[in-house]
């Protein structure tokens, strides 16, 4: 439910930083200003000026900090309501001393997310482009915050405009004869509605497939390292870190627990974790950091099965094999510098492997590639007009319009009466409003905002 009431947040992150930054949005934000500002304003607050002052405590005259202050009349504001923003110093105690000030000047401290709610409630912004905001804040690699850059400047909104565009005209058709049944719809407006519901439905096919895509940059994956003792997990981490993060020693056995670290991949945000050697051993401390790896392995996107060719294929390497039923691996052959002995066994003779060394670098950019490719199209999402889905919401509310729009199809052709067909055809409309928020249940859209950060 939209209240219009002037809310009020700190915009800028907790802590100690050079500015601080209040957001007012409302009608009584120019009052707010006019109340705690004492500066040269030449006669009144022009919108989209920065005054410089002091920001005062009313009655009492007390100065509580030197700022800049802005004032941004709707509708050309973030919210398309009077947004006020104070830039003060970012010390914790004077952020929150001049929020308090605000707040006592009638504000009501906002929701998480409410800025860009009422942004969105207020057609400034689609739904896309409101989840896409808080994906340009949370972004990891470049890839991943153009994807959200795309989104919030509109282009998959175009996207499911187009796909939304041929289901209203095939409607427009279809109802145009419902008030008249005597009359029969003509062969060839049965062939344009025929051929406008078939675009939307691959356009809804198109962006389905990108969902994966999508997902993964949003999200990143976890890539999992995983092997008998010494066979160079934590010296392939600390060559793809470029850091010495795992200890490496020729004692078998050092890693006794998952370290985990993000890095990039052309992209592809990664989260790799190095894991215990696999074996059996009777340390206890041991014990658990294999049953941890052996617990991990069928949660990772990918798992790097990394077997030492300068030894044999033996029993250890054969009890994570075991572990590997139904799970994504790339064989790893490592320590490609020393003479070859390892025979593999006939399962893993066909599965898709990287040789390398991480002693003298021969192969890692290849493993880099691979596992880029695993989960990406090379080149697809440098694009510039590259948009994709990347929400499970959008994917669900888009399978619906795709059910609706197939559903349709199967009853045209069994020539069911233009009543049934317009039912199909509106329900496929309102599952694609739901991804651009025209017909998303308010259930939803507070589920969707609670994720921001308060001042958003």
């Amino acid at each position: 439910m939209y209240i219009k009431d002037t809310i009020a947040a700190i915009s800028t992150p907790v802590g100690e930083g050079g500015i601080g930054i209040i957001r007012v949005s409302g009608d009584a934000a120019p009052q707010v200003a006019t109340r705690l500002f004492r500066g040269t304003t030449d006669g009144g607050l022009q919108s989209h000026r920065f005054y410089y002052g002091e920001l005062v405590e009313p009655g009492k005259g007390n100065v509580i900090d030197e700022v800049m202050l802005v004032l941004m009349r709707a509708p050309r504001s973030y919210t398309r309501e009077d947004v006020l923003e104070i830039h003060c110093h970012g010390g914790s105690l004077v952020v929150q001393k001049v929020l308090d000030l605000v707040l006592m000047q009638g504000a009501r401290l906002a929701d998480p997310g409410e800025f860009t709610r009422r942004a969105f409630l207020n057609g400034r912004i689609d739904l896309i482009q409101a989840e896409a905001v808080i994906e340009v804040i949370r972004s990891k690699t470049e890839t991943a915050l153009a994807l959200a850059q795309h989104q919030r400047e509109g282009l998959l909104s175009q996207r499911i405009g187009l796909i939304k565009d041929e289901v209203v005209h095939a409607l427009a058709l279809l109802e145009a004869y419902i008030d008249f049944p005597e009359e029969d719809i003509p062969p060839a407006d049965y062939d344009e509605i025929a051929r406008r519901t078939e675009s939307a439905a691959s356009g809804i096919e198109a962006l389905l497939a990108g969902f994966r895509e999508g997902r993964v940059l949003r999200e990143g994956v976890a890539v999992l390292l995983a092997g008998k003792p010494n066979v160079g997990k934590s010296s392939l981490l600390n060559t793809l870190l470029r850091e010495k993060r795992a200890i490496v020693t020729a004692i078998p056995g050092t890693t006794r627990d998952i370290i985990e670290e993000v890095i990039n991949i052309r992209g592809l945000p990664v989260r790799l974790l190095d894991t215990a050697g696999i074996r059996e051993s009777v340390d206890l401390v041991e014990q658990e950091g294999v049953r941890r790896t052996l617990e991990k392995i069928p949660q990772a996107d990918l798992v790097l099965f990394m077997v030492d060719v300068s030894r044999p294929f033996d029993s250890e390497d054969e009890l994570l094999l075991d572990n590997l039923a139904g799970s994504r691996f790339i064989l790893v052959k490592s320590k490609c510098d020393l003479p070859a002995v390892m025979e593999l066994p006939s399962l893993l003779l066909d599965a898709p492997s990287v040789t390398i060394s991480t002693l003298t670098g021969d192969g890692v950019d290849q493993l880099r590639q691979v596992v880029h490719d695993t989960f990406l199209r090379d080149g697809a999402v440098d694009s510039r007009e590259y948009v994709a889905i990347s929400h499970a919401r959008q994917r669900d509310a888009l399978v619906k319009g795709l059910e609706a729009l197939d559903r349709f199809s199967r009853n045209l052709a069994l020539a069911v009466t233009a009543e049934i067909l317009a039912i199909d055809l509106r329900d496929a409309l309102r599952a694609v409003g739901e991804v651009t928020g025209e017909t998303t249940p308010d259930d939803i859209l507070d589920l969707i905002f609670q994720r921001f950060c308060i001042g958003k």
